[in-house]
């Protein structure tokens, strides 16, 4: 296996970590149609899964040569690959190499159900750690920085082993604590070793920099880091929140953004901060689609859809049509700026989706709000204590307030933030607003926006 990408260190000046994220879009679609007609006929050849499935469907692999081909075949869903790990463990119908030929197992976060488990060739872990490092790359690390692991190491979660791994391929070298690891260790070890970049969720990076002082003795500003990498939750993409983040590390803040079905990162944000860019294009083909009806979309700027995935040279669980469920839009074509591959923000998921009154609503998109007004703390969940996803009441708030702010203000507080959730998503909400750090503080697990139970407020001096 390979610690570092030959010539890594050549890379510290590039304007990219790979070539083919600067390619002419013509190039890479003749690169991707070659790449995917050899799939094809791999999951033809090797994969249960898709081999039955191209022959319920009455497709012949041989007339799908060119990507506008592709609409003809079947989404592959989340279920259908967990139909698929249950008919064959350990990995799953879906599995298209020799099992002697897997290295590397990696598990989804498991948030929506059973975590969904990956497997990987040595192959397969070489693509991660590539478009891994072309993402970390992209986002402002550079060969031979210190990096502060702050995502979780355990469990299998992408963000821990992968993201380690994409961190020496690039040439940089590794703190391997994790969230997991303690805040404590963390910022003691960013005391002692001044890392460049961190990497980790967003809310638990803003929690880093309330802990700094009491456990450094530095304001999180004056700890000499550069650069911030966020991901695995929303966050780095709300301006109010990645706002407060470089505020409070006097540091550069970036976002990506992958899925454990695909690769570790393959979205990521430049110095340009106009989105998330798809950084490899030569491995995963991605496609926009019309979330209800399924029709393609073109990535057009202002766009909104739904991403769906193709592997292109994967080996041990590669997918066909993957829909992920992230719903973004579009924020360059690839027509400007320095990269010729489309740039996205994720506004949602599809697991995360409310329906309120006949309203489609994401959490992220209230966190939007909260986190723009002053006098919160940035901190809020959605309450959908209904079954389902579907209700006919109004939407169920709790917001924290500021830690300066007077609770005596939480009346206006809340007619506030009502105002500015029903003017900006067309629903009416009940807000309740509770005491600062009445959540539990962020760590190793990705937080949750939405709640499916009311919490007790007893005692909390809430507001609803």
């Amino acid at each position: 296996m390979r610690y570092r990408k030959p010539l890594a260190f050549s890379h510290g000046i590039a304007t990219t970590f790979s070539g083919v994220e600067t390619a002419p879009a013509a190039a890479i679609r003749g690169l991707q149609e070659e790449r995917l007609r050899r799939q094809l006929d791999y999951l033809d050849a090797r994969s249960t899964l898709y081999r039955r499935r191209f022959r319920e469907a009455g497709i012949d692999v041989s007339s799908i040569r060119r990507i506008d081909d592709l609409a003809r075949i079947p989404f592959t869903t989340k279920q259908d690959l967990r139909a698929s790990l249950a008919a064959a463990p350990p990995l799953g119908e879906h599995l298209a190499a020799p099992l002697e030929d897997v290295v590397q197992i990696q598990a989804s976060s498991g948030t929506t159900g059973s975590p969904s488990y990956v497997g990987l060739t040595e192959n397969d872990v070489l693509a991660w750690q590539e478009m891994t490092a072309r993402a970390l790359f992209a986002c402002g690390m550079r060969p031979g920085d210190l990096v502060l692991h702050g995502f979780s190491m355990s469990k299998g979660f992408v963000g821990g082993i992968p993201i380690f791994q994409a961190i020496q391929y690039l040439g940089a070298r590794d703190i391997p604590i994790g969230a997991d690891g303690g805040f404590d260790r963390l910022l003691i070890a960013c005391r002692d070793l001044r890392p460049r970049c961190i990497v980790g969720t967003p809310n638990f990076l803003l929690f880093l920099a309330d802990m700094a002082k009491e456990l450094t003795g530095f304001e999180a500003r004056d700890l000499g880091v550069e650069c911030l990498i966020v991901g695995g939750e929303p966050g780095g993409g709300i301006p109010a929140v990645r706002q407060a983040i470089e505020q409070r590390w006097n540091a550069t803040c970036r976002e990506l953004m992958g899925g454990t079905d695909l690769g570790c990162t393959y979205w990521a944000e430049s110095n340009t901060e106009d989105g998330m860019y798809m950084v490899g294009p030569d491995h995963i083909l991605v496609e926009l689609i019309d979330p209800e009806s399924g029709d393609v979309r073109p990535f057009k700027e202002g766009t909104t859809g739904e991403l769906v995935y193709t592997s292109l040279g994967r080996e041990a669980s590669p997918v066909l049509r993957f829909r992920s469920g992230d719903h973004v839009v579009v924020t360059n074509d690839g027509k400007r700026g320095g990269r010729t591959t489309p740039a996205v923000r994720c506004f949602g998921r599809t697991d995360d989706m409310l329906i309120v009154r006949g309203v489609n609503l994401f959490p992220s998109a209230v966190q939007d709000i909260v986190a723009s007004m002053p006098e919160t703390n940035r901190v809020m969940r959605v309450v959908a204590d209904f079954a389902g996803h579907t209700t006919q009441d109004n939407l169920k708030v709790i917001v924290e307030r500021s830690e300066a702010a007077n609770p005596a203000s939480d009346a206006a507080l809340k007619r506030s933030a009502e105002e500015r959730i029903r003017n900006a998503l067309s629903v009416k909400a009940d807000v309740t607003v509770v005491a600062a750090n009445f959540f539990e503080k962020p760590g190793a697990k990705k937080v949750s926006l939405t709640l499916r139970e009311m919490p007790s407020l007893k005692g909390t001096g809430d507001h609803g």
